[in-house]
């Protein structure tokens, strides 16, 4: 793999190739964009172009051959997911004692260092920033050039984020950060202030359609319309969209929406939400059901706005239409605030189920 098979973003691509070309490598950095548009692949890229054994050029940039120890080693990071998962795995298997004082961190290459959201809150913890921290002053890099931390998720727990400040007020001059973000806006100020902003933007919904088409030849020409919508220009959530799971999250939204918008059938409602319960599977469960009613809310406020021909899920336009007859905005916003509640009270451990049933029976009472 290389530079070239980074899908868009030309001009962001290119900026961080020139730095790798001029030795000019920001000691803190993030990478902001949408869930899926690439924001880790390209960070890992960036530790491979700067620490190739054989580098190369292409388009008259530096790039990376993907073939040296240090390129495959990085890559080998590359499956966040299964490495994740393959982390939590062996801290269950510790003792109580040790599992405690265990934090999640992906590390396939010495000197490269992933830090994702530690579960079950999914967040970034104080003893995650602290090996970072430790990591930068006391572990200069044996096998890079340089060495790499990328904080997967922009969600740091208030401890941590000022922990991380420590770093970037006097970072360690053969360090760099990479903070990747969907809204830059939920850092602090202080931590935003010390690093540099690179965008990754949305991709056109007909490329990404027609990449589907070469990609995914299993979909159907209509689920991959409507996966090229979901994914809200996302090159890597088009190709990992598992469809009938969303659609099957998607149900369950509607049932919620049905509840506050119709005539409620709580029985629905209360069967639905019941299968919402506590685990890493329930967890995850619920955050895509979240997903997905955070989907609707928001095609909804395009066809209030009269704009129904940007919404995603367009296989469904008729009802949205429906829904949405005699909405008013304040309503739309109440219910986008209830969605970050009930995923706030994911944090706390709350009980998911009852929070699924009083975030539906609140926007009811605020119809």
């Amino acid at each position: 793999m290389s530079f070239r098979e980074f899908l868009g973003n030309t001009e962001t691509v290119s900026r961080l190739r020139e730095g790798v070309r001029m030795g000019r490598i920001p000691q803190a950095m993030i990478l902001a964009g949408p869930r899926g548009a690439g924001k880790y692949t390209l960070a890992l890229m960036l530790a491979q172009a700067v620490n190739c054994l054989q580098p190369t050029e292409s388009d008259g940039l530096p790039d990376f051959c993907g073939r040296c120890e240090n390129c495959t080693r990085i890559a080998a990071a590359r499956d966040l997911e299964e490495r994740v998962a393959e982390a939590i795995a062996a801290r269950e298997d510790m003792r109580d004692a040790d599992k405690r004082e265990t934090r999640i961190m992906i590390q396939t290459h010495p000197d490269i260092l992933v830090v994702p959201p530690d579960p079950p809150q999914l967040m970034i913890k104080l003893g995650q920033v602290r090996d970072v921290i430790h990591a930068a002053y006391f572990r200069p890099p044996v096998e890079a050039k340089r060495s790499f931390t990328i904080f997967t998720c922009s969600a740091f727990m208030k401890e941590a984020a000022n922990s991380l400040l420590k770093v970037l007020e006097e970072p360690p001059a053969h360090t760099s950060l990479i903070l990747l973000a969907e809204n830059p806006q939920e850092l602090l100020p202080t931590i935003r202030s010390r690093a540099i902003l690179h965008r990754i933007g949305a991709i056109p919904a007909a490329d990404i359609e027609s990449l589907l088409n070469e990609r995914r030849p299993d979909l159907k020409p209509s689920d991959r319309k409507l996966v090229a919508r979901l994914a809200e220009g996302a090159v890597g959530r088009a190709l990992k969209l598992d469809l009938a799971a969303y659609l099957a999250s998607r149900q369950d939204a509607l049932i919620i929406l049905r509840t506050a918008l119709r005539d409620p059938d709580y029985s629905a409602l209360f069967r639905a939400t019941e299968t919402y319960r506590a685990g890493a599977d329930g967890q995850e469960k619920t955050v895509n059901l979240l997903r997905a009613l955070g989907a609707l809310v928001e095609d909804l406020l395009l066809v209030v706005a009269g704009t129904p021909q940007f919404m995603r899920n367009i296989d469904m336009a008729a009802e949205l239409e429906r829904l949405a007859a005699g909405l008013t905005i304040d309503w739309i916003d109440g219910a986008a605030r209830a969605i970050g509640q009930v995923e706030s009270g994911m944090r706390r451990n709350l009980l998911r189920s009852l929070s699924l049933d009083a975030m539906a029976v609140n926007l009811e009472a605020s119809r």
